[in-house]
């Protein structure tokens, strides 16, 4: 087989994804919108801004790119999104949404 410089590319299918956003954050991506569109001069839609702020956010966290290095690819840990070496759960805290109450 001939090896060429160029590697396969990558699947380029988009994929749909549908979430449902709490008031607040369906307000905030308004706002976002709207102050893109006034730094900009250019309307997008909040659909199309979304994809962009994601891999932006994704970029950015560092802890997320250090434990993604550590996946196998190809590997069932991969697919499970488990690491080669296995992270501790955070301890449990009591959150201000829990419904616990104290007696």
């Amino acid at each position: 087989m001939t090896e060429l410089k160029l590697a396969r590319l990558p699947d380029r299918t988009p994929v749909k994804i549908t979430f449902v956003a709490m008031p607040d954050l369906n307000q905030a991506l308004q706002d976002y919108a709207a102050i893109y569109r006034a730094t900009y001069g250019q309307s997008e839609s909040i659909a199309d801004l979304i994809p962009f702020m994601l891999e932006s956010f994704l970029d950015s966290d560092r802890a997320f790119q250090k434990a993604r290095k550590e996946i196998e690819p190809g590997s069932d840990a991969a697919a499970n999104g488990r690491t080669r070496r296995q992270l501790r759960p955070a301890p449990s805290t009591s959150s201000p949404h829990s419904n616990n109450t104290e007696a």
